[in-house]
């Protein structure tokens, strides 16, 4: 199943970081505007639709391994 990492601008060290040492660098990622933690409803409905497109493009765009999923 395809997915997408999504986290807010000020984690794109710290995500790269994580995502190395568990062994998936080239995992798919969208980054959002910063801070989230003190938006109102309304500016995170417009921070998800910010990044809607970029999200489902990198969805949509993931191939499975030769041999099928988990290969």
């Amino acid at each position: 199943m395809p997915g997408v990492f999504v986290a807010s601008a000020a984690f794109v060290e710290a995500a790269g970081a994580q995502a190395a040492s568990l062994g998936f660098s080239a995992i798919a990622s969208v980054f959002t505007s910063h801070p989230i933690q003190d938006r109102t409803d309304d500016e995170m409905r417009a921070y998800a639709d910010a990044a809607f497109g970029e999200i489902t493009a990198a969805i949509t765009s993931l191939t499975v391994p030769a041999g099928g999923p988990g290969v």
